[in-house]
């Protein structure tokens, strides 16, 4: 669900980096800024300094652990109950 209001500071870096795989546009929608791409990426720029986290670009916010976890699950292997191990 979109932000009613303009995320600021940690809530928007953390809206931004939720969204950042569907792209700025989504990320912006998201975030509460609409179609308003540029004042979206100058205050998100602005709240990674304020962090300072070193970001150029949108795609920067996806960690390498977002990243593990979309590659998927795999076959879990864990005992059928908890005396069997």
């Amino acid at each position: 669900m979109a932000s009613p209001t303009r995320l600021q500071g940690t809530e928007l870096v953390d809206c931004a980096r939720a969204n950042a795989k569907q792209g700025i546009e989504t990320a912006a929608y998201q975030c509460g800024y609409g179609d308003d791409l540029n004042t979206f990426a100058r205050e998100l720029r602005q709240a990674c300094e304020q962090m300072n986290l070193q970001v150029k670009e949108l795609n920067e916010l996806i960690t390498d652990q977002d990243m593990i976890l979309q590659i998927g699950t795999g076959e879990v292997v864990a005992p059928d109950t908890a005396s069997e191990l």
